[in-house]
């Protein structure tokens, strides 16, 4: 096949789906090949959109299947990989590690091998800030330069994955760029992560369950800057570069959850402090300045209007929220909170 086609693993996913909706509406010329495992975290809800045929394929998979992987670049003629499947819940990592270090490092390691077989032109390998361990209050932010310290059992994967990422990169002179985003929130995210279950737990009356102090400071960025990003890296960025790709908006998690309080009409009664998880980093931030003159990034969702539009969206789309809430998330949260995300 010569017509340029993108294979986008993960794609059924929170980040994932927003990106392959995103090369549909903009990139008609670009063939799009959509690879998923649908585990917990992917749904088929989140692709709904999308329709097969010349320009789309959905397939579903198991990145760590070499054997699979290979028969599938060849028969799809893959050019560009935009590579987002990852185990991503710090929670999970902490309770169990074993899938992250097979689906983020072994499986990332299959597809950086079957990319160099089949020559693809491309590889971005989407990553995160959280490789870079933790910032005090007055610390600079992260730039590309900043050291990787990982400090959960998700972060070190991942930091594996970027280092085999760029190693291919060096070694083997496959033409690869590594982005790292800040925390992500949009449609569409699964509701484990803070604001989407903060946002239906207020909606339903229930407890808002809050690590420690809630001070935690995150860098936010709305998933449509965040595909934005990844876009114009896939077609600006150096091979063998990284680049962060953040929202320039430091919010503490208790700011956070006030927010969705007022916004969905409730009190701050609803706010439940519970016990901190381990070695719960303090305050990330980055510094995007070399995506901004180099691939001409910057954010453009101002948060307050972003987070607005979410709640918003969840309030609206209930069937969806009921969909994706399976008995591997309702087991997850219970173990995780216990009674607390779900009592009133």
């Amino acid at each position: 096949m010569s017509k340029t086609t993108y294979l986008l693993t993960g794609g059924a996913g929170f980040i994932g789906s927003a990106l392959a909706l995103r090369v549909a509406r903009t990139r008609p010329e670009v063939r799009l090949v959509v690879l998923d495992a649908l585990t917990y975290a992917g749904h088929l809800e989140n692709l709904a959109e999308m329709r097969e045929g010349p320009s789309y394929r959905f397939v579903r998979g198991d990145i760590c299947d070499r054997e699979f992987i290979d028969a599938l670049f060849k028969e799809e003629g893959i050019t560009q990989v935009l590579h987002l499947a990852a185990e991503s819940h710090v929670d999970r990592s902490i309770l169990g590690a074993e899938a992250f270090v097979r689906t983020n490092v072994l499986g990332t390691q299959a597809l950086l091998d079957a990319s160099r077989a089949a020559q693809v032109q491309r590889f971005v390998h989407v990553s995160t800030d959280e490789v870079y361990g933790a910032l005090t209050p007055t610390d600079p932010p992260f730039t590309e330069a900043t050291p990787l310290d990982p400090t959960s059992p998700y972060a070190a994967s991942k930091a594996s994955s970027d280092l085999l990422a760029l190693a291919a990169a060096k070694t083997h002179h496959l033409d690869v760029v590594v982005t790292r985003c800040s925390n992500n929130y949009g449609p569409r995210q699964l509701p484990e992560k803070l604001i989407p279950l903060m946002t239906l737990n207020a909606l339903e009356g229930k407890k808002l369950p809050v690590y420690g102090d809630g001070q935690q400071v995150r860098d936010w960025i709305h998933v449509e800057d965040h595909a934005r990003g990844i876009l114009l890296a896939l077609d600006r960025g150096q091979s063998g570069r990284v680049y962060n790709l953040g929202g320039e908006c430091e919010k503490p998690n208790l700011w956070i959850v006030s927010q969705i309080l007022a916004a969905t009409g409730r009190g701050p009664d609803l706010i439940e402090h519970v016990k901190d998880r381990p070695a719960h980093d303090r305050r990330y931030a980055m510094g995007i300045e070399r995506a901004r003159s180099e691939l001409g990034f910057s954010p453009e969702v101002p948060f307050e209007q972003g987070l607005r539009e979410t709640v918003e969206w969840y309030r609206t789309h209930r069937d969806w929220c009921d969909a994706v809430r399976t008995e591997n998330y309702k087991s997850h949260i219970d173990r995780w909170y216990g009674q607390t995300a779900r009592s009133a």
